[in-house]
């Protein structure tokens, strides 16, 4: 029975097939302009109005667009905007993390509509497959036929090489590995037809920021996420730039030098997993990180001097990062409450103040707004990014 329910998911928002350039253009423009009159997505788009008008009522046909509140106060008669139909295309994503995974629906407007997690001492694939299957019919068992039939795909972010972070032996150990031999797109297969986007958990919360958060502020920028481990993202030429392999951004592989001067990776001294032992090696239990919603008042002792460490660490990141590329702005976001993060910003903003900066240009540094969801929701989003909006990085662009 479960089976036969989310076959009937596969049809639908895609019996249109991927949308084609001009559509993408428009939708893109609507997603990051809000509700726009058709003779502003003209002039934003370069099309002309007549191209336009046909378009935009192809896609309100398709219940993909819908109109929005008349605009009144102008000679002549009311202005009607055209905006994203929430209900136009839906999205399933879920986020692979090191102590828990989470699964949740967004809709066009990137609004989360159900969400469930899950915690664990480690990611198995069969836990983390068996989470996915049982968590699908359920995130769906309140939508009506006709909103089961809009959801375009399922988009998964984990991080890369997932088989190499761990700390067990023997059996488990090798338990851990097999996810090496792990094919995303087969395991799914099993229990679903819906199409699969698989997408680094780090460039999965940078596609968060950039579509719903304050990444539309910057054409060029670097975010950085801290999870469990840190990891980053790239934004180029208004789009999230994903790497030849999938894989740009992976800061936690840059080296940085110890206090005694060993060489080790960014990961190694800039993640939430370095705050998880110092509460171990207090006797404090570490799973009030990841306990939602998250308040972290009572460990400040604790917290206060990881801020200081890895805002030293992310201050000089982000000056290596942009004598690569000029970045206009570097994103901070992760896995923690509102407060530690807008003090981490801070305290990195002072911290680059004294570094040697010679041959470059200093980035802005800004709090990224999403937070410790961006990488489910950025998951979620894959999807719809890459049936419906438009990469500008695969030689396409917007005005």
């Amino acid at each position: 029975m479960e089976k036969e329910t989310l076959v009937k998911l596969t049809g639908g928002v895609n019996q249109s097939g991927v949308r084609d350039h001009n559509e993408r253009l428009i939708l893109t423009v609507l997603q990051r302009h809000g509700p726009t009159p058709g003779a502003d997505v003209a002039r934003l788009t370069g099309l002309s109005p007549q191209t336009v008008s046909i378009i935009l009522r192809k896609l309100e046909k398709d219940e993909i667009l819908r109109r929005g509140t008349p605009i009144r106060g102008k000679v002549g008669k009311p202005s009607i905007p055209m905006e994203l139909n929430p209900d136009g295309v839906l999205s399933v994503g879920m986020k692979i993390g090191r102590r828990s995974a989470d699964l949740l629906l967004i809709d066009f407007a990137g609004n989360p509509r159900r969400q469930f997690s899950i915690s664990y001492d480690y990611p198995f694939p069969e836990t983390v497959f068996g989470f996915l299957k049982s968590g699908l019919t359920d995130l769906l068992a309140d939508e009506p036929d006709r909103l089961r039939r809009r959801v375009c795909g399922i988009g998964i972010g984990t991080p890369f090489e997932l088989w190499r972070w761990h700390d067990l032996t023997g059996i488990a150990a090798e338990k851990f590995r097999s996810w090496k031999d792990v094919n995303f797109f087969s395991e799914v297969a099993k229990f679903s037809d819906l199409p699969v986007f698989v997408v680094n958990d780090a460039t999965a919360a940078c596609h968060a920021e950039h579509l719903y958060g304050r990444g539309g502020e910057y054409r060029d920028y670097f975010y950085f996420f801290i999870g469990s481990m840190i990891g980053g993202g790239v934004a180029l030429n208004g789009t999230v730039f994903e790497g030849n392999q999938g894989n740009a951004g992976a800061l936690g592989a840059m080296r940085t030098t110890s206090p005694l001067g060993e060489s080790q990776q960014l990961i190694d001294v800039a993640s939430l997993h370095l705050l998880e032992d110092r509460l171990i090696q207090a006797n404090v239990d570490p799973a009030i990180l990841w306990v939602k919603p998250q308040d972290w008042s009572s460990i400040a002792r604790y917290v206060d001097p990881w801020i200081g460490s890895t805002a030293q660490e992310l201050a000089k990141a982000a000056l290596s990062i942009c004598a690569v590329i000029d970045f206009e702005a570097i994103f901070i976001d992760g896995a923690f409450p509102t407060d530690v993060r807008e003090e981490l910003v801070a305290r990195v903003k002072r911290y680059l103040v004294n570094q040697d900066k010679r041959g470059l240009i200093p980035p802005r540094v800004e709090a990224g707004s999403v937070g410790e969801n961006a990488r489910g929701i950025g998951a979620a989003s894959s999807p719809i990014f890459r049936q419906f909006l438009l990469n500008t990085n695969a030689g396409l662009s917007v005005s």
